[in-house]
């Protein structure tokens, strides 16, 4: 039998042990204390976080199967983010998050940890949690939801939230209407039924090897979720016996793999800096050129919305993600291991199709080469990245002049003016909202098109920010630009009526300004002013140490693998 961790708080006769025993005899009786491993469930549930307001039923099911296998079950409430609810972005929480995850696996008397996330934020920061204190850890991702109607039409929510707002502005859609949909677009418990972020992180923890083999996009309310979150329960009572760590999981070959799904599955841009925030916390040598390298030959097999048609549900019934990985499966690394101990390619045998109108045949698909592009040049030094997927194609090699704007403030409040001097020609750049200068890197780079556009038929321009954008989101837009203004890159001296020169072939960004000239310039007040540091709190911590978004936009303390050990008695 493998040495209990938390053998250290409960073993022996002393005082000390005594005291962490008799706290925790609240209905546990003797044999609790006899070796059996203790596996936190580290859930994210929360009334406002309401994708995964589910996750207390998903706790209990998991409950159950660590008590059959042996085990003891520690629910352990942690930071939950809510996407569409925390000000001034959930970003900027996810570290906090990933930290105090952290601290409290070290801190407590477990031996292994069932990981419970589902919304945007609490999947990454969860695995980025596991990766740095390195017990046994698996994941069950929550899902998606089920899919809703308005007007007979089925609605992917966040995609057609932006769809439908932009035919309100552009006067096609009443705004009666509009409000109408709102009711209809969370049809059940879940996360968006989009290719977004939620979506995206959770089949690619199964990717990463990180969860039971299967499970990620189950929707929500199916009961097959509850079927695999009693089975993750007796697969950690097994991890911890085998001692299997994320560290024997988490491999550069996981990660290749996991670049390799994100360009067939469509997915979002944000699984960029997760997944170099978390291959930062294991020490592990991914960068943001990788995923240029492994991914833009792959072809995009799935069609989901915002780069397709259907949404999760469908994607569920057509075979869902061992369907997908099947047809890509000489792309993938078999190295690669899962948190069963066996290779990922092993779970995939046998996983066919069911509907080759949402997973696409190799031969047929959506689109030829589907990857992140990572473009550089004199406006992004330390490269951008855009999703050729969900770009228009006429767009992806574009010159134009600039229109600038230095804060959400500022679109805002001019991008709908008569007199702003903008053609379907023009490249909106907004900066300001990088990792430090929002604070926290906002989903706001797909910004919203003029209306006077908008009223001529135009749906897609060249869009440029040092933010990011919603997984669920859709248009020509370069996102993550870094170095960020704030931090003194080269966006923050960019001015209204520069040229830019946009070509994706050729992974390049540049504004057509001598870089002598460019040098020269000092960055608009405004944007100094929009961009005034925080005085106290976590926002003043973050901005302090936050790194830039092409190594995954983490605290510069907090890369590197910490582990389990904690030497002091708290007595």
């Amino acid at each position: 039998m493998v040495a209990r961790r938390s053998s250290q708080w409960y073993s022996g006769d002393g005082r000390n042990a005594y005291i962490h025993r008799a706290w925790m005899r609240r209905g546990l009786p003797d044999h609790v204390f006899d070796g059996r491993p203790h596996i936190a469930i580290a859930n994210t549930a929360s009334a406002l976080t309401p994708c995964n307001a589910h996750l207390d039923e998903v706790a209990r099911s998991v409950e159950n199967g660590v008590y059959e296998a042996g085990g003891i079950p520690l629910d352990l409430p942690v930071i939950s983010l809510g996407e569409t609810q925390v000000r001034p972005t959930a970003m900027l929480w996810r570290n906090m998050a990933a930290m105090a995850t952290e601290e409290m696996l070290r801190a407590n008397p477990v031996d292994g940890v069932v990981l419970l996330g589902g919304c945007d934020k609490t999947i990454p920061a969860l695995l980025m949690a596991a990766a740095s204190v390195d017990l046994p850890a698996v994941v069950v991702p929550g899902g998606p939801m089920l899919t809703g109607t308005f007007r007979g039409a089925p609605l992917g929510c966040g995609t057609d939230v932006w769809k439908l707002s932009e035919e309100v502005r552009a006067g096609t859609l009443s705004g009666e209407d509009f409000l109408r949909s709102e009711s209809s677009m969370i049809r059940s418990r879940g996360h968006c039924n989009t290719m977004g972020t939620a979506s995206t992180m959770g089949l690619l923890a199964e990717v990463l090897g990180m969860t039971l083999p299967g499970v990620a996009g189950t929707p929500a309310p199916d009961s097959r979720l509850l079927e695999a979150a009693h089975g993750t329960g007796r697969l950690v009572v097994e991890m911890v016996e085998a001692d299997r760590r994320p560290s024997t999981v988490l491999t550069r070959a996981s990660f290749l793999n996991a670049i390799v799904a994100l360009a067939a599955l469509g997915g979002s841009t944000n699984a960029v800096v997760h997944l170099l925030a978390i291959a930062g916390r294991l020490g592990l040598d991914l960068t943001q050129e990788d995923f240029d390298r492994t991914g833009s030959d792959v072809p995009l097999l799935v069609d989901l919305l915002p780069a397709g048609r259907f949404l999760m549900d469908d994607l569920y019934r057509a075979g869902g993600l061992h369907a997908v990985l099947n047809e890509i499966r000489d792309l993938l690394d078999p190295t690669a291991v899962a948190v069963t101990g066996r290779p990922l390619v092993d779970h995939i045998d046998g996983a066919r199709v069911h509907d080759r109108e949402v997973i696409r045949p190799r031969a047929e698909p959506l689109l030829p080469n589907a990857g992140i592009a990572v473009l550089h040049g004199n406006l992004a030094p330390d490269g951008a990245v855009i999703k050729p997927a969900a770009a228009s194609p006429h767009l992806l090699r574009h010159r134009g002049p600039a229109i600038v704007f230095d804060s959400i403030e500022d679109m805002r409040a001019r991008i709908d003016e008569p007199d702003l001097e903008v053609t379907a020609d023009s490249v909106l750049i907004l900066r300001g909202c990088g990792p430090k200068g929002y604070p926290g890197m906002p989903e706001v780079a797909n910004m919203p098109l003029p209306s006077k556009l908008l009223a001529q038929g135009v749906r897609d321009m060249v869009r440029i920010c040092d933010g990011r954008m919603s997984g669920t989101a859709y248009g020509t837009v370069v996102l993550h630009v870094a170095p960020e203004a704030a931090a003194g890159g080269p966006l923050a001296r960019v001015r209204t009526g520069d040229t830019v020169v946009l070509d994706v072939e050729k992974r390049s960004l540049f504004v057509d300004v001598p870089d002598d000239e460019l040098d020269a310039r000092a960055p608009s007040p405004e944007l100094m002013r929009a961009c005034a540091s925080p005085e106290r709190g976590w926002e003043r911590l973050y901005v302090d140490t936050v790194n830039q978004a092409d190594t995954g936009a983490d605290l510069d303390f907090l890369t590197g693998s910490s582990g389990d050990r904690v030497d002091r008695e708290s007595h």
